[in-house]
């Protein structure tokens, strides 16, 4: 049977690859875009300061991931950032969409608001178990901010003022195959009790073209079980393709009064449920939107 150390192996000889080409992109940046990651650094290094947070985060040892991230973010995927003027100068539970298989949508998304906000901050996302486990990511991802997403760290987090990052599809929304890309998953409850608790406004965030950088995915779900692992795609490709995508930030989501975190499910489930038609109705009218890209899954055929 593969075990968890032959992935482990694998995923550690991919790395040191791609080590090598993101560092290329560094290349690629104009002064202009080098003035840019400088001023958003700043302004970062102002707002977090110097010290390791207790979660890991640390703007000083994150200085080159951030000038690489910023690099992919501008000329390898080529985001387009849409509805900026919803987001304020206040903390957020932001909630998106989970696609790609790998958690590149969480990356962007995070540049994003470090990169294209007026007062560029850190999203903090909550990730899975399995992925802080995994050698190097784990300690890259905490110095950029990543954060088991259990339910201490997420309230604690809150109550200093800090923005979370969530997908509440969780390995389900991350892990489709071609023929459910785009289809948002049942979301948890869990994200929207953490709010309720808290009182932080939730940011609907829609992701469209992060689908394709791994156009042909067949989920392999009972083998991945068999070998306990979260997913296991089997793909046409295992580098992710430079599809262009586009992030969608929606108005912000006022929490009701008549409800708490306490209350039960019945009451609490039509409000998710109303949030994933929020997301699913940006992430439609993105793909609408979209620009060309040769694997682009058509939203036409999905209707029929």
């Amino acid at each position: 049977m593969i075990s968890l150390d032959f992935f482990t192996k694998k995923f550690i000889s991919f790395e040191q690859v791609l080590e090598k080409k993101l560092s290329a992109y560094l290349e690629m940046l104009t002064s202009k875009e080098k003035e840019q990651v400088e001023k958003s650094y700043q302004a970062l290094l102002e707002k977090y300061g110097e010290n390791e947070d207790p979660w890991g985060l640390n703007i000083p040892k994150a200085r080159k991931s951030i000038e690489i991230l910023y690099a992919i973010y501008q000329h390898y995927f080529k985001v387009r950032f849409f509805g900026k003027e919803n987001i304020k100068d206040e903390h957020y539970m932001v909630i998106s969409n989970h696609s790609g298989q790998i958690a590149i949508d969480g990356l962007l998304i995070g540049c994003a608001f470090a990169f294209e906000v007026d007062k560029p901050r850190v999203l903090r996302p909550m990730v899975e178990r399995f992925f802080t486990a995994l050698p190097f990511i784990n300690k890259w991802s905490a110095e950029c901010g990543a954060v088991l997403g259990d339910r201490d760290n997420c309230l604690n987090l809150l109550r200093r003022k800090e923005s979370l990052l969530i997908f509440p599809e969780g390995v389900r929304g991350v892990s489709k195959s071609t023929s459910d890309f785009y289809k948002l998953q049942d979301f948890t409850t869990g994200f929207y009790r953490m709010a309720l608790k808290s009182g932080v406004k939730i940011l609907p965030v829609a992701v469209v073209g992060a689908e394709e950088v791994f156009p042909y995915v067949y989920q392999a779900k009972g083998i991945a079980q068999a070998l306990n692992l979260p997913a296991l795609p089997i793909s046409a490709n295992y580098f992710p393709l430079p599809s262009p995508i586009d992030i969608h930030v929606g108005k912000p989501i006022e929490l009701p009064t008549d409800i708490n975190s306490e209350s039960e499910d019945h009451l609490i489930t039509p409000h998710i449920r109303e949030i994933e038609r929020t997301i699913q109705e940006m992430i439609n009218e993105g793909r609408e939107k979209r620009r060309p890209w040769i694997f682009s899954k058509d939203q036409k055929k999905d209707a029929n």
